[in-house]
């Protein structure tokens, strides 16, 4: 998004260049406001960021004589690039205290941190193999994954061009260049590769993942060298122009770039651009009519503002759907957002941008400004401004980190807490009275109440195949519960794990993240829909490995919600794994899932809920649309004559209502997943309904 459009091999302004940046990012805006898509105009960006970076590095690399020294090409990036990043990462700070939730603070406040590191495609790629984190609210700072993969890529370019030139350059000499032709084609052609494979094994990931979107910015740099002395006839010129406008204006429309890129789709939008280059490339006579119109005015007025519009219009979509609380945005209020969008990116090129990046034209700025006092004070002043705005965005995410940190090093006493204040399931099972005291795990430790599985690594993530068995409750006990299947058998451990210390089994875990037992061909991702292929494999091994090592039970869960519909069912795909393991002779604990907090076909996560004002009511959702109106496992177990029923719907819903809390307790730490706190309280009612299906005890 950033970089002077001038060509790589005369000098000349490319001004068709600057349209395309513009066409780029108006993609970008009206793709992600209006139709939640990607329209492939960042990886528009990333290949000219590529070219003109790689030019610019390239040719000072090549030049006989001229120092080596990175020291005045970071200082240039970092004009162009940090404070219109910084000013917005400040006003969304600003919005995010305003409007969001306290138990948003503690994610914008790492976000922000990675931005300003240029980490932050490294933090959403492993929120995106994070299950813990896979159900949070869309991030106001999420589009800024793609400044840090240039960001990353600038400073790798540096080292390599620079450091190849230091070596090489009184060996080779004029052959310097095809030496770079080549280490940069090697790399592309890796990146590419792994850009594949990383796609195939976790799409999710890979889309933030820095090795596999430097093909896209190599690209951009192989056509700078490549490029310089292209000579193509006026009709090859003409035809390449008008191909790659309308691959790019079109791959948005035909193309669903967040589920196909960075894989080998995005070789359209890539392709496209580096089309668009060569058609410019050289000394053209005359200009491919295309490409004029890129050079107009609109498209080339849009460029000169891209990566501020960039940086505002993702924030402003993000804020003002929190504001509303709709899920999309319609024709007027996105005519807003792209208005103040484009104020704001105006406002930012003109008054922070161009004074700091552009020293010498800071007084053209000061008086297209004038109206602003303050721009007319040194440019000094400006930079000390944003400077001392870096500094207290990083020691205010970092003051508010340690304060959640503190308040989580209370948890330990969740496992303590006593039963008379804290009866969480049993004052529903049991009828035990509830004191007025303060919900715990609180809304700032609710992350944090999870599971010890995930914490002790014993849960397969997305990314991974290999199954993974470790041992609860009695280690030494003869008779074994085999706890198999995704999460939502995994939160039963901590109930099952005193139980099998208690009653003398052990429990052994077979888990993967948002992975049931299942024998789904193409299975998906709940939350996402994302195709989930290693799901398929994992179950593979899984039932495998159940059939050989043919533990007592297999505690699996039975159900899932109906997303589009009131109540549960049981997925089709269930049936075969109760089929085998029943022709196998193993017994099977089926375990009907717990209720999920859907709110207009959306997951609704009850400490952001609670932290806005809401109760325990409000937050929660009717047991009628939660769960049918009986056990649809029932409906099939004299079928399974190893099947064996159980329902904990009644120790977390009431007749009418599935509340977020009970007995002073949070029941859910996220909007699917049951706190292990509460866990603990419906050990009593597990246990006993194992005991009567199982007859142990």
């Amino acid at each position: 998004m950033s970089g002077v459009s001038v060509s790589a091999s005369s000098g000349r302004r490319r001004g068709d260049l600057d349209g395309l940046r513009g066409v780029a990012i108006a993609l970008v805006a009206v793709f992600h406001i209006w139709f939640g898509r990607v329209s492939g105009g960042v990886d528009v960006f990333l290949v000219l960021s590529g070219y003109f970076f790689g030019a610019m590095v390239l040719n000072r690399a090549l030049a006989p004589g001229v120092s080596l020294s990175p020291l005045p090409m970071l200082q240039r990036l970092a004009r162009r690039l940090l404070p219109a990043l910084i000013v917005v990462l400040g006003g969304a700070a600003v919005l995010t205290f305003t409007l969001q939730p306290q138990t948003r603070w503690e994610s914008f406040a790492d976000q922000s941190l990675a931005s300003l590191g240029y980490y932050q495609n490294w933090y959403l790629s492993a929120a995106a193999s994070d299950y813990a984190r896979a159900g949070e609210a869309i991030s106001p700072l999420q589009h800024l994954w793609s400044m840090s993969v240039q960001g990353q890529f600038y400073l790798a370019m540096l080292a390599v061009t620079l450091g190849l030139a230091a070596v090489l350059r009184r060996f080779v000499g004029s052959r310097l260049k095809t030496v770079f032709v080549g280490v940069f084609a090697v790399l592309a052609a890796a990146s590419f590769w792994y850009a594949i494979v990383a796609h195939g094994e976790h799409q999710a990931g890979a889309y933030y993942d820095s090795f596999a979107r430097a093909w896209e910015l190599l690209a951009g740099v192989l056509a700078a060298l490549l490029l310089t002395r292209v000579s193509m006839p006026m009709w090859a010129r003409t035809a390449a122009a008008a191909v790659g406008v309308v691959a790019i204006l079109s791959c948005g429309a035909l193309i669903d770039g967040a589920q196909l890129f960075p894989g080998p789709w995005a070789l359209v939008p890539v392709g496209a651009t580096v089309l668009v280059i060569a058609a410019g490339a050289g000394q053209p006579r005359h200009e491919p009519a295309p490409l004029r119109l890129l050079a107009g005015r609109p498209a080339v007025a849009l460029g000169a503002m891209a990566y501020s519009l960039y940086l505002w219009h993702w924030p402003v979509l993000i804020f003002w759907l929190v504001h509303t609380g709709a899920p999309r945005v319609g024709i007027l209020d996105g005519l807003g957002v792209l208005a103040v969008s484009l104020v704001l990116a105006y406002l930012t090129t003109r008054l922070i941008e161009n004074p700091l990046r552009h020293p010498d034209s800071a007084g053209d700025a000061d008086r297209a400004a004038r109206v602003w006092v303050w721009v007319r004070r040194p440019r000094f002043a400006l930079g000390s401004a944003v400077v001392l705005l870096a500094v207290s965005l990083a020691v205010t995410s970092f003051a508010w980190r340690e304060h959640v940190v503190m308040q989580r090093a209370k948890g330990h006493e969740l496992a303590q807490l006593p039963e008379r204040d804290y009866p969480g399931a049993l004052a529903l099972t049991n009828r035990i009275r509830v004191p007025q005291l303060p919900m715990r795990p609180t809304v700032l430790e609710a992350r944090d109440d999870i599971p010890a599985t995930t914490l002790d690594g014993c849960i397969s993530d997305f990314v991974t195949v290999e199954l993974i068995n470790c041992i609860y409750g009695d280690p030494d006990a003869v008779r074994t519960i085999a706890l198999a299947g995704g999460s939502h058998a995994e939160h039963w451990i901590t109930a099952l794990d005193t139980l099998g210390t208690r009653h003398g089994f052990r429990v052994v875990t077979y888990l993967k993240m948002g992975c049931p037992l299942t024998t789904e061909m193409v299975p998906t991702i709940a939350i996402s829909s994302e195709e989930y292929p290693q799901c398929h494999e994992w179950n593979r091994r899984a039932m495998d490995k159940l059939l050989t090592d043919r533990p007592d039970f297999v505690f699996t869960t039975t159900t899932r919600p109906n997303a589009d519909e009131p109540g549960d069912l049981v997925p089709e795909a269930y049936l075969g794994i109760w089929d085998t393991l029943s022709a196998n002779g193993i017994s099977i604990l089926g375990m009907r899932d717990t209720p999920w907090l859907i709110r207009d076909g959306r997951l609704a996560d009850p400490a952001d809920c609670l932290s806005r004002g809401g109760d325990s009511v409000s937050c929660g959702v009717k047991r009628s649309w939660a769960l049918s109106e009986t056990n649809p496992t029932l409906d099939l177990a004299s079928y399974y004559p190893l099947l064996h029923p159980l329902d904990m719907s009644d120790a977390v819903c009431d007749e009418t209502d599935c509340r977020v809390t009970e007995g002073n307790i949070l029941v859910y730490h996220d909007s699917h997943h049951v706190s292990a706190t509460y866990m603990r309280t419906m050990t009593a009612e597990l246990g006993r309904q194992i005991a009567a299906a199982t007859g142990w005890w």
